[in-house]
């Protein structure tokens, strides 16, 4: 190992966040499973204090949010990676959790879904509001996966905490018979169907291919998918939630604090696809998307259920068993100081080198923290390096950070343009309104989305570098149409024909 590894020791990390350390901060743990009212006993605080801030792991939950407090008369700000939508006199702010200012001190703040630090790409983001934000009282919802080490980080602050533990205000039953019996097939799940269920498929082309297919059979359709805006997701919400559609169709996008008066959870599949390789749902996932059935106030009971009755086991396993997570230190990401730090000892100018020398070689691995995995960063810091050379460290540093799928050629694409235009310092404009937008022809479906992917990219770019990227103010109307285009072409879309189970099914006999 290298003897002169700059590295950052615990306390550094500690202290690097100067306000949170100044204030003698409480921290309330409000525990339990969903629809156990976590965040509801924590606004009542956030509401009746005289500042305030709600850190949340989604756009659109910091929207909800933002809503809830306006409508309570609580002027609330909305910052986000993408906007900044700010109300004369606030002293309350909804943002997503790597928005959060540790620099403005409040009363009040809330951490939500706490267990999202076991997340390999923003887990950090939870560490840093939970070591850094500065507020008298903050108050972490969740579930109890990560509870152990997020005490000892709080102990060895020197700061008090005590723990709330919430029951689930329903009762959430996994029925005794699946919705096909011994064998899938559609014919099966067509009278088995009821308004207020809800089918979690686990990819875009199934949750099509599923909305389309109910739509032919006379049932109205909500379709929720993570490529979808937060502008589009609370429009279906709200068609779910009023009861214009009878049945929603969602990918696990809907397991993070979505509200949705869901009666019964359907799981169309008990694996999923995480990137790398296709596994089974584990505890964590099961309860946090079947937990959503049986909404308080709606329905008396939650029920669960799957398409077949093998695959019961494996879910009623999964809701039984303790869902303790094995994280026992906090995942912390590299700052920019430490990132020059790096640059300047190994004298050079790529990203990438430094990135992956410190993620080889950093020696942050003390009692409560480790270092979180830089992989998809360094795949970003290749490309920066690859494309803009001479770009100033700090300039990389954002690209770098940039929320984009590389997997997606367009995504990517664009990214380099962006990339290009700050490197050679040429102002780049909104993307144009493709003609399109105002057909009533579903077949642009999945251009609307990627537009939708690009234009989020521009506005983040635009607090970044507002020389270059001018018309950040544009993206709001160019945004609405794409989102109204979208909404219509769901209503009407075919789907796949065949979901990715059945296809497999297919297979199968023929083999």
């Amino acid at each position: 190992m290298h003897s002169n590894t700059p590295s950052l020791s615990q306390n550094a990390y500690l202290e690097s966040f100067t306000q949170a350390r100044l204030i003698k901060r409480h921290h309330h743990f409000y525990l339990g499973p969903t629809n156990s009212g976590k965040t509801y006993n924590a606004l009542i605080a956030l509401q009746n204090a005289k500042s305030g801030v709600y850190l949340a792991p989604l756009r659109l939950l910091a929207m909800e949010i933002r809503d809830r407090l306006v409508a309570a008369g609580v002027p609330c700000n909305l910052i986000t990676g993408e906007e900044r939508v700010l109300m004369e006199g606030a002293q309350h702010t909804a943002s997503t959790i790597e928005m959060m200012n540790p620099s403005k001190p409040v009363e009040v703040a809330i951490i939500d879904e706490i267990q999202m630090l076991q997340d390999p790409d923003r887990g950090s983001a939870w560490t840093a509001a939970l070591v850094g934000v500065p507020a008298k009282l903050v108050f972490v919802c969740g579930s109890n996966a990560v509870t152990a080490p997020c005490i000892a980080v709080i102990e060895q602050m020197s700061e008090t905490h005590e723990i709330s533990y919430l029951a689930r205000k329903t009762p959430l039953e996994l029925e005794d018979e699946s919705i096909c019996g011994k064998h899938y097939s559609r014919q099966k799940l067509k009278p088995k169907l009821q308004k207020g269920d809800a089918i979690i498929a686990f990819s875009r082309k199934d949750v099509l291919t599923f909305s389309a297919r109910f739509r032919q059979w006379g049932f109205t359709v909500a379709s929720i998918y993570g490529a979808l805006s937060p502008e589009v997701r609370r429009t279906e919400s709200e068609r779910f939630c009023s009861g214009a559609a009878d049945i929603l169709v969602a990918t696990d996008a809907i397991g993070m604090g979505l509200n949705l008066p869901i009666r019964r959870v359907i799981f169309s599949n008990i694996h999923k696809f995480d990137g790398v390789a296709t596994r089974p749902l584990n505890a964590t996932e099961v309860r946090q998307i079947a937990g959503r059935a049986g909404r308080f106030g709606i329905y008396a009971t939650g029920y669960v259920s799957v398409l077949e009755n093998d695959e019961l086991i494996h879910i009623e396993h999964m809701l039984s068993i303790d869902d303790t997570s094995d994280l026992s230190k906090l995942p912390v990401n590299i700052n920019f100081n430490q990132l020059g730090q790096i640059a300047a000892q190994l004298h050079t100018k790529k990203i990438a080198e430094v990135l992956t020398y410190h993620q080889q070689r950093s020696r942050f691995k003390t009692e409560l923290f480790a270092q979180t995995p830089l992989n998809n960063q360094i795949s970003q810091a290749l490309l920066v390096d690859e494309f803009a050379p001479h770009m100033s460290l700090k300039d990389k540093f954002i690209f770098v950070c940039a929320p984009i799928s590389l997997n997606v050629a367009y995504e990517k694409d664009y990214y380099l343009m962006c990339l290009q235009s700050v490197a050679h310092s040429h102002q780049r404009s909104l993307p144009a309104a493709p003609a399109w937008l105002t057909a009533s022809n579903p077949k642009y479906l999945e251009a609307a989305e990627l537009l939708s992917h690009n234009l989020s990219l521009y506005a983040w770019l635009s607090f970044k570098f507002p020389q270059i990227f001018l018309d950040g103010a544009g993206v709001k109307t160019l945004r609405q149409q794409v989102s109204r285009y979208i909404e219509k072409a769901l209503l009407i879309q075919s789907g796949y024909g065949d979901t990715s189970r059945e296809i497999d099914y297919l297979m199968t006999k023929r083999r």
